[in-house]
C-alpha cells in the first residue's frame, strides 16, 4: 500500500513539474461563439451539445447587442407587471401597436427580445502542462440559467442570478482540443423570483439572454483552495479566517498553509504569517486567526482603507496562492441606531434597481462602478440599496475603494407571485441557496454590510419563513445586519426594519399624504413611529418624486434599448401644441421634485433614534410605467435643475435642520425657529458655532446672529438654539431665505412676508368678482368692464378638469403603474415677471407659498378653447400632456375677463398666498396692463363649468 501511494504521488509530480505558476492558468474565452436560438426547447433532447450551432455571436455580450432575437410587437410576452393595459386596447395607442411603428409607453424599449433558450459553443484546447490539474469554466454573469457540456458530457445545471457560475469539469480533459457548449435559459420556470424583480424584470436590466463579464478556463492543482471566508474582529485586532481546502486526488495529502496580510495600498506587510499545516482527505475547512498588529486602519466611509491577505496552499501537487480583499470593520445595530466601528452611522441611502440603457445588463469593471458611485457621493449618500437583484464583483470592489455601504438582496421580489415564499415552493429553497452564494462570492467585502431576501415579498407564511431566513444567515455572517424583506414585514429578530410610513407620500394616500393635506411647515416628525420598534428603523423607498421628461434625453440611448416612451410623450406633447414647453416642464417640475425630496429628507433627519433612508430615488427608474423620479437621468447625468452641491446641503453628513411652523409670514409678525442638527461625521465637531441669517432676493442681509461656540456630538435631535425675529421693516411682499451655517455646512429655507392689511380687497376698483357668467356679469362685459371669474372648486366638469387630481406635490411614482393615485399634476409654470404678480413674489414654478393655493384650486382644461397662453400653467402627466391652467384671460365680447379656477371665493383668512395672490390680480386687472390679446365666445367660457 505504501509502495502504491509512493508512486501516484511520484506521478502527481512529474505531471506538475511541466506546469506554468498558478497566476498563468487561465484561459481567456472571450470572442467569437457559435450560437443557434432553440425557441422550442428541443435542443437538449436533439442533443445540439454533440453538434455545431448555425450562426455566431461574440461573448461576453447578450443577444439583443449582437441583435439577436424576436422585433418587439404588440404580441411580445415581457417579464414585467403591467398595471395599466391600456396600451393594448386604447385608440390613444393605436398608432404605436403596427407592426412598423410599434412603441410601448410602460418601459424602455430593446431592439430584440427573446425569452427562451439559447445556445454558445466553441472550441477550447487544453494546454499539455493542464492535464490532471482541476479545470473550472468561469461565467461570471451569465442570464440566467446554465447547462454545459464538453464532448457531449454534461456538467450540470446552475440557476444563480447574483453569483458567477463556476462549472467543474475535473481532471480527466486531455490535452488538445474539445468543445464547450453552454445552454442558457432565460425563461421563468418553477424558480419564480417575482416578474419584477429588478434581477430578471425588462422593466429594468431587461430579461436578457447571454453571459457577460468573465468567460474563463481556468486551472487549479488537484489539491486546492475552494473559498476563503474572513471575519474582521476590531475589539481583539484580529481577522478569523475560514479556508475551505479541497482534494480530488483518492488518498489523503498533506498540506502547509501561509497566510500573509498586506496593506491594499502600498503592499506593506502586517505582522507575521500564519503557518498551518495538516492533511485532507477529501475536504476541509481550516481556520485560523490573524493579529493585525497594533496599528490596525479601519475601513469606513471616512476612510476606507483596505487590506489584501495572500493564502498560500503547498501539496505534492505544487503551490496554489488566492488573494483576498478585506476591511477591518465592524458594521452592527445597537439599539436603535447602527454602528461602524463603535461610532453611530446615518445611512444617506438610494436605491439601484438595475437600470443600464446602453447594454441592458450590468457592467462588471470596476471603472464604470466607480463613475456610479462617484455620482452617489457628490450628492451626499453613503449608501446603496440594490433592489431586488445583486451586483457583479466590480461593484463591491468599487464599494470597498470609495467607503460605501452596500445592502444587497437575493434576487427576488415575490409580492405578486403566487403562493409566495414559504409555502413550500422551489423558490423557498432557491433563495436560501442564492443568499448563500452571495455571502460565498462577496462577503469579505467591507462594503457588503447588509443582507435581504429581497423586496416586499408575498405569501400567507411569510413572516415565519422570514425569521427562520434572518436567523439562518445571522449563525452564518456575523460581520452584516439582515433583515426579512425590504418594506414588509416586521420581523422581531431581524438586525433591522424596513418600513415606508416615514416618509411624505404613501402608495394610496393620494391628496391625503401629509405633503398634501397639511400646510408646510417643518416642525414633524416620525418620533412618535420610529419609537415603536425596538431596532434601527429605514424609511423603505422614500420620495419617489416625479419630473416631466427630458425629451433631449432620447438621442443618448445608442444601445440595445430605445427611449420609445419619451417618444410617445413627446408626441402626445406635440400633438398638443405644447412642444416647445417642453424643457421649461422639465425644470419647473424639477424644483417641485427637489423640495419634495429637500422635505421628505430634512423629516427623517428631524427624527429621534432615526437610523436612515433608502430614496426612491437619485436616477431614473425606466420601467413600471416610466417612474421619472431622479434628479439624474437613467445615465446617472443631471438633468440642469440642480447640482450635486445644492442636493447636498440637505443631503450630507453634517445638516443644519430649523423646525419652521409656518412659510408664510406677515409684517410685524415673529419668526420663531428652532435651530437644530444632524451630525454623522468622523468626529464630534468641537468648538463650532452656528450661524443664521435671514437674506432678501438681491441676498443682503436683513437680520443676522450666532449661538455661542459648543461642542456638536455624533447623531441627531440636537438643539442649538432659537432664532426670534420681526418683520417690522418690509412694506411690500418679499421673499427671504433664512439660511444656517455650522462648521461650514449650509442649508436654507424659503419664507414669504406679507403685508399686514385688513381691507386690501374692499377696493375691487373696476373689476366685478363672480362665481359664474351670470347676466350682471355679461352686461358688464358687454359694456367694455372687467369681469374676474373664479370657478369654485368642484364646479369644473370632469373632463374640463374636474377629474383631475391636484395637488402640491409632484406626482409620486407614476399614475400609470399606481391606478391613477392623485396628484395627477407636476406644479405650476408661469413667468415670474408677468404684471399680474407684481404683488406675489414668485419663481417660474411651484415653492410652499402655492401650496394655500393649489389647495382650493382644479386645474382647468384649455383645450378646445382657442389658444391661450395662461397666466398660471398647471403642468400635467406626461401621459396626457392637456393644456391646464389656474389663470388665464381673455377678450369677451367688448369686455375682459380674467378666468380662475383658484376658487376665490372661499374664507381666505387662513389662506394668506391665496390672499394675496389675490391682491396683486386686482391690481394687475386694474391697471393698464390688462389687455387680454384673445377672444373667447362666451358659451366656450360657460361650458367649462357644471352649472
Amino acid at each position: 500500500m505504501t509502495i502504491k501511494i509512493l508512486v501516484s504521488v511520484c506521478f502527481a509530480l512529474l505531471i506538475f513539474s511541466c506546469q506554468k505558476p498558478e497566476s498563468e492558468q487561465v484561459i481567456d474565452l472571450s470572442g467569437e461563439w457559435g450560437f443557434q436560438v432553440d425557441s422550442l426547447a428541443v435542443g437538449e433532447a436533439e442533443r445540439w451539445f454533440d453538434g455545431g450551432m448555425n450562426d455566431i455571436i461574440k461573448l461576453p455580450g447578450s443577444m439583443a447587442e449582437h441583435g439577436k432575437g424576436n422585433e418587439v410587437s404588440v404580441s411580445t410576452v415581457w417579464t414585467g407587471e403591467i398595471v395599466d393595459s391600456a396600451y393594448y386596447f386604447s385608440d390613444k395607442f393605436e398608432k404605436y401597436r403596427t407592426a412598423d411603428n410599434t412603441k410601448i409607453p410602460f418601459w424602455l424599449q430593446p431592439t430584440k427580445h427573446y425569452i427562451g433558450v439559447a445556445w454558445y459553443q466553441r472550441e477550447i484546447e487544453i494546454p499539455k502542462d493542464w492535464e490532471g490539474q482541476s479545470i473550472v469554466l468561469f461565467l461570471e454573469r451569465p442570464h440566467w440559467e446554465t447547462t454545459v457540456w464538453v464532448d457531449g458530457e454534461e456538467f450540470g445545471m446552475q440557476n444563480s442570478l447574483g453569483t458567477p457560475h463556476e462549472v467543474k469539469l475535473g481532471t480527466n480533459l486531455s490535452a488538445g482540443k474539445h468543445t464547450v457548449t453552454v445552454r442558457v435559459d432565460n425563461r421563468v420556470k418553477e424558480i419564480n423570483p417575482g416578474l419584477s424583480a429588478h434581477s430578471i424584470s425588462d422593466q429594468t436590466q431587461t430579461n436578457w439572454n447571454g453571459i457577460v463579464g468573465k468567460i474563463e478556463l481556468r486551472a487549479m492543482p488537484i489539491v486546492a483552495i475552494g473559498n476563503i471566508r474572513l471575519f474582521p474582529e476590531i475589539n481583539a485586532g484580529n481577522v478569523s479566517a475560514v479556508v475551505d481546502i479541497h482534494n480530488g486526488y483518492p488518498e489523503n495529502m498533506d498540506y502547509e498553509l501561509t497566510a500573509t496580510v498586506y496593506s491594499k495600498e502600498d503592499r506593506k506587510q502586517i505582522g507575521g504569517q500564519i503557518v498551518k499545516s495538516g492533511t485532507v482527505k477529501e475536504q476541509e475547512k481550516l481556520e485560523f486567526v490573524y493579529p493585525m498588529g497594533d496599528d490596525v486602519q479601519y475601513w469606513d466611509e471616512f476612510d476606507p482603507n483596505l487590506y489584501e491577505i495572500d493564502v498560500k496552499l503547498k501539496t505534492a501537487f505544487g503551490e496554489q496562492t488566492i488573494q483576498e480583499t478585506f476591511g477591518m470593520r465592524e458594521f452592527r445595530s445597537e439599539g436603535k441606531q447602527f454602528a461602524i466601528n463603535g461610532r453611530p452611522v446615518f445611512l444617506r441611502g438610494t436605491l439601484d434597481c438595475a437600470i443600464f440603457p446602453l447594454t441592458g445588463y450590468p457592467p462588471t469593471n470596476k471603472d464604470d462602478w466607480e463613475k456610479i458611485f462617484d455620482k452617489i457621493k457628490d450628492h451626499g449618500f453613503n449608501h446603496i440599496r440594490f433592489h431586488s437583484w445583486c451586483p457583479p464583483k466590480a461593484a463591491f470592489e468599487a464599494a470597498d475603494k470609495l467607503g460605501m455601504y452596500l445592502q444587497v438582496e437575493a434576487s427576488s421580489w415575490t409580492h405578486n407571485v403566487k403562493s409566495g415564499i414559504g409555502t413550500g415552493n422551489p423558490i423557498d429553497q432557491w433563495l436560501y441557496a442564492e443568499g448563500e452564494e452571495i455571502l460565498k462570492a462577496y462577503g469579505n467585502h467591507p462594503s457588503f454590510v447588509m443582507l435581504a431576501h429581497g423586496n416586499e415579498p408575498g405569501g400567507a407564511r411569510q413572516e415565519e419563513y422570514l425569521s427562520e431566513y434572518v436567523a439562518h444567515f445571522q449563525g452564518l455572517d456575523h460581520t452584516k445586519v439582515y433583515t426579512g424583506g425590504s418594506g414588509w414585514p416586521y420581523t422581531p429578530n431581524a438586525d433591522f426594519y424596513l418600513h415606508s410610513d416615514a416618509r411624505l407620500q404613501l402608495w394610496g394616500a393620494g391628496l391625503n399624504s401629509r405633503i398634501n393635506s397639511q400646510a408646510p411647515n417643518t416642525l414633524f416628525d416620525y418620533n412618535q413611529l420610529v419609537g415603536q420598534f425596538p431596532m434601527p428603523y429605514v424609511t423603505h423607498e422614500m420620495g419617489q418624486w416625479c419630473a416631466y421628461p427630458d425629451f433631449k434625453e432620447i438621442s443618448k440611448y445608442t444601445g440595445v434599448l430605445k427611449a420609445k416612451n419619451f417618444e410617445i410623450f413627446q408626441e402626445s406633447l406635440n400633438d398638443n401644441n405644447l412642444g416647445d414647453l417642453a424643457e421649461e416642464f422639465l425644470k419647473a417640475s424639477g424644483k417641485l421634485q427637489a423640495l419634495c425630496y429637500k422635505a421628505d429628507i430634512e423629516a427623517g433627519f428631524r427624527t429621534k433614534d432615526y437610523a436612515g433612508y433608502q430614496l426612491l430615488g437619485l436616477q431614473d427608474f425606466s420601467g413600471q410605467g416610466t417612474a421619472l423620479v431622479g434628479v439624474l437621468n437613467a445615465f446617472w447625468e443631471e438633468k440642469g435643475y440642480i447640482s450635486p452641491e445644492e442636493f447636498k446641503r440637505f443631503n450630507d453628513v453634517t445638516i443644519p435642520l430649523v423646525r419652521l411652523e409656518k412659510h408664510i409670514y406677515h409684517q410685524n409678525e415673529t419668526l420663531e425657529a428652532a435651530i437644530e442638527v444632524a451630525h454623522f461625521g468622523k468626529y464630534q465637531l468641537e468648538n463650532v458655532s452656528a450661524n443664521w441669517n435671514i437674506k432678501n432676493k438681491s441676498g443682503n442681509s436683513i437680520a443676522k446672529g450666532s449661538f455661542e461656540h459648543q461642542i456638536i456630538p455624533i447623531g441627531n435631535y440636537f438643539p442649538i438654539g432659537t432664532v426670534s425675529h420681526e418683520f417690522k421693516e418690509l412694506k411690500t411682499p418679499e421673499k427671504l431665505v433664512l439660511e444656517v451655517e455650522i462648521d461650514g455646512y449650509i442649508n436654507s429655507w424659503d419664507i414669504w412676508v406679507y403685508p399686514k392689511t385688513n381691507k386690501e380687497l374692499d377696493d375691487k376698483g373696476d373689476v366685478y368678482f363672480t362665481n359664474k357668467l351670470d347676466n350682471s356679469a355679461l352686461e358688464i362685459l358687454n359694456n367694455g368692464g372687467k369681469v374676474l371669474l373664479s370657478i369654485p372648486k368642484g364646479n369644473l366638469k370632469p373632463e374640463k378638469g374636474g377629474d383631475i387630481g391636484l395637488g402640491f406635490s409632484s406626482i409620486f411614482w407614476n399614475t400609470a403603474y399606481t391606478n391613477n393615485q392623485k396628484p395627477h399634476t407636476l406644479g405650476i409654470y408661469c413667468d415670474p415677471v408677468h404684471p399680474v404678480f407684481a404683488e406675489f413674489p414668485t419663481e417660474y414654478h411651484s415653492n410652499w407659498q402655492w401650496w394655500d393655493v393649489i389647495s382650493i384650486s382644479n386645474a382647468l382644461v384649455l383645450d378646445g378653447l382657442p389658444t391661450l397662453t395662461p397666466l398660471v400653467r398647471v403642468i400635467d402627466d406626461w401621459n396626457h400632456n392637456r393644456s391646464l391652467s389656474l389663470l388665464f384671460e381673455a377678450q369677451v365680447g367688448k369686455g375682459k375677463l380674467l378666468v380662475s379656477s383658484i376658487d376665490f371665493n372661499q374664507k381666505l383668512d387662513d389662506k394668506p398666498a391665496s390672499k394675496q395672490l389675490l391682491k396683486s390680480v386686482t391690481k394687475y386687472m386694474n391697471s393698464e396692463k390688462f389687455e387680454p390679446q384673445v377672444a373667447v365666445e362666451v358659451d366656450l367660457i360657460r361650458s367649462l363649468t357644471i352649472d
